[in-house]
């Protein structure tokens, strides 16, 4: 059930994001006065809008807006002016899917527009808190009180504005340990956050943040139930999505828990697990051909599976 949030936060300790993901405005990145934001048309008066950081969706009703995360900071302009070309209403809510910056920078920038802003209970107190990258060990510093969602929940909620509906569910320990998916039944759309990517690179597992290879595999089963061969999958990252483009995430997902599972049962260390590459055949489909992130994947499998 929806409800302020409490005065006192629970402290959670080391949390961690991916470099990229980890502060709302990284430290090095794009030329944003460069960047266009790309509108795709879902129907049922629903859209992604693509620009820099996590994928956004829009549902517009008939007074109002519910939008689904804010990438960076400094594309709130951008955003701002993208929703306004596809609809007048104001902008109600905006939903926070996890706590990375590139999902939540623009939070600051719409609270002060008077949104509200929404996230499950545990990605409110990990931006209040402060966050350890979990691949560079970089300290995020605590996100001031403007840029916290003002509004929480635990497991599930509804949101609603005049002829639409979102439904908030909250995956447990699975990209992070605050992870939001959200569902526009009557549009048939659903926006996954970086629990489900569709970017042809293995996911991030946010491990010390409370996430885990298990919860990634329990929510992209959830998004396999709820989906039918027409609904619209936003991903976290990457392109507009299908249930197939899910069923062949979650079988890799599925496969290299199993693999390293067996590793760690025979008694490998993560080193020893390295020099094994139980990933090599998938590395070409889902590492790029990047060595660095091959390896990353294989540490944040194996830590997630030993803690």
């Amino acid at each position: 059930m929806l409800r302020p949030v409490l005065a006192t936060l629970i402290v959670v300790g080391s949390s961690a994001a991916a470099l990229a993901q980890g502060a709302p405005t990284p430290p090095v990145g794009p030329d944003y006065s460069k960047i266009q934001v790309k509108t795709t048309d879902l129907g049922h008066r629903t859209y992604m809008l693509e620009g820099a950081g996590g994928n956004v969706t829009v549902a517009i009703g008939e007074d109002a807006i519910i939008m689904v995360d804010g990438q960076f900071a400094p594309m709130h302009d951008k955003l701002k002016a993208a929703i306004a070309a596809v609809s007048p209403e104001p902008v109600k809510y905006l939903v926070n899917t996890h706590h990375h910056g590139d999902h939540t920078g623009g939070n600051a920038g719409f609270a002060k527009d008077g949104v509200t802003v929404v996230g499950n209970i545990n990605e409110r107190n990990l931006l209040a808190a402060g966050t350890t990258n979990n691949v560079s060990g970089i300290k995020v510093p605590p996100v001031p009180p403007e840029g916290l969602p003002k509004q929480t929940y635990d497991d599930k909620t509804t949101l609603k504005v005049k002829g639409v509906t979102a439904r908030l569910t909250h995956p447990a320990n699975a990209h992070t340990g605050g992870d939001t998916y959200v569902w526009f039944k009557n549009a048939n759309v659903l926006s996954t956050g970086d629990t489900f990517i569709n970017t042809g690179r293995y996911p991030n597992i946010d491990w010390v943040n409370g996430g885990s290879i298990d919860g990634m595999i329990r929510a992209d089963t959830a998004y396999l139930r709820l989906a039918d061969g027409k609904t619209k999958i936003v991903p976290g990252h990457g392109k507009l999505s299908t249930k197939a483009d899910v069923k062949a995430f979650r079988a890799m997902l599925i496969e290299a828990r199993k693999r390293m599972a067996a590793l760690i049962k025979a008694g490998k260390s993560e080193d020893e697990v390295y020099a094994a590459k139980p990933y090599a055949d998938f590395d070409a489909a889902w590492a790029g051909g990047n060595e660095q992130a091959a390896k990353n994947f294989i540490r944040v499998v194996y830590r997630s599976l030993k803690k």
